[in-house]
């Protein structure tokens, strides 16, 4: 099957990559340094329309797909990963009230978060539930109308800059699981920061711990069917967004390291003339297009309503990892001065890092990947 983007896609490629390379990119080791939040950064994405991308038009936003997502998000890590991450996480809340929200959480919601006067983050991880979450301690218990929560959540990404935490909690019994967690829209000021970490990575956006007690949320908060929010979460498609984070850095520090082997002169002649370092960066590139190709399969897929459990966890690893090997070469390559913040290379390092763990550490897909191999694939 060729694949090929559309004209409406490729104009916001091209859109968004001016956007990112002159706008995002000129302030990205400031804000990185400064560990300073892109308000202003966003609120421009919001001009553009970005921030509502894959809300429906009827709430005011764009409407587009998986792989509209995919092509933005690369082009917004390409230049500050941050950005990219505090894009997605919005949008993927914004998705669960869309999927599985009342007509009346719609059209309350989702126009504010297309125009990101209203933000989203996701209170999903804890201490004791980071790749398993349904070990999550954070409970939910009906009290008439309301609901009343007791617990904790950590790497809550936006939270300091949002408004609502999409908050998973447990409703039923262990017995039940995984049909015993329902997720619960609740404001931030309900929340007791605990902790703000300072981060190797991604240090433009905090992601606290916080804590809440007795906090109770009328049951029209609730989005989405008692104890189903966590089985509903297979269903979202935003989830894109972390192998087309690995694909934006990896194809940074390809940018980068062609523009500085091709100035850079030692022995008389640009270091990029040297075929070990011309393989390497042939390799480099190798690792970007296979990223892409497998991250946008994935979106692909999941525009067409077509199962992607495969087809995800192998973008995800690839990309990831793809953008981790990448700016490790990109920082060798600049040689010393690739070790410091002069240069973008050891920000991608740092950054890419994260991506290994966020989404789901990289064994974790690794497993369900092989476990989908051996399910499709015949047995003599």
């Amino acid at each position: 099957m060729r694949f090929q983007l559309t004209d409406e896609q490729r104009h916001l490629r091209s859109e968004a990559r001016e956007f990112a390379q002159d706008i995002i990119k000129p302030r990205s080791k400031e804000l990185d340094q400064a560990g300073e939040h892109p308000t202003d950064i966003m609120d421009e994405l919001s001009d553009f329309g970005y921030t509502g991308l894959t809300i429906p038009e009827a709430y005011g936003g764009l409407g587009r797909g998986a792989t509209d997502l995919a092509i933005l998000i690369e082009e917004l890590s390409a230049a500050l990963m941050s950005v990219a991450s505090t894009l997605g996480l919005h949008l993927g809340v914004a998705e669960v009230i869309q999927q599985f929200g009342t007509d009346q959480q719609r059209e309350t919601y989702l126009p504010e978060m297309a125009a990101y006067d209203t933000v989203g983050a996701l209170g999903l991880s804890e201490q004791s539930a980071g790749s398993d979450k349904l070990q999550m301690e954070t409970t939910a218990e009906q009290d008439g109308d309301e609901w009343v929560l007791n617990g904790h959540k950590q790497w809550i990404t936006n939270l300091l800059h949002a408004d609502y935490v999409l908050t998973y909690a447990k409703t039923g019994s262990d017995s039940e699981s995984p049909h015993n967690i329902t997720a619960f829209l609740v404001p931030t000021d309900d929340f007791t920061v605990d902790e703000v970490w300072d981060t190797l990575g991604a240090r433009s956006v905090k992601s606290p711990r916080a804590t809440f007690s007795d906090v109770r949320v009328s049951d029209q908060q609730r989005v989405g069917e008692v104890g189903e929010a966590y089985v509903q979460r297979s269903k979202l498609r935003t989830g894109v967004n972390v192998p087309a984070r690995g694909v934006g850095i990896a194809r940074a520090a390809l940018d980068d390291t062609v523009a500085y082997t091709s100035e850079r002169e030692q022995f008389d002649q640009s270091i990029g003339e040297f075929q070990g370092i011309r393989w390497e960066v042939a390799e480099m590139a190798e690792r970007v297009d296979v990223a892409r190709l497998l991250t946008l399969r994935a979106a692909e897929r999941s525009d067409r309503g077509v199962d992607t459990t495969r087809a995800f966890s192998m973008a995800k690893t690839a990309a990831t990892q793809a953008a981790v090997d990448n700016a490790n070469k990109a920082i060798q390559f600049h040689g010393g001065i690739g070790y410091t913040t002069e240069q973008h290379v050891e920000r991608y390092l740092r950054d890419a890092r994260l991506l290994t763990i966020a989404g789901g550490p990289n064994e974790g897909h690794k497993d369900t990947l092989a476990e989908a191999v051996y399910d499709e694939h015949p047995r003599k």
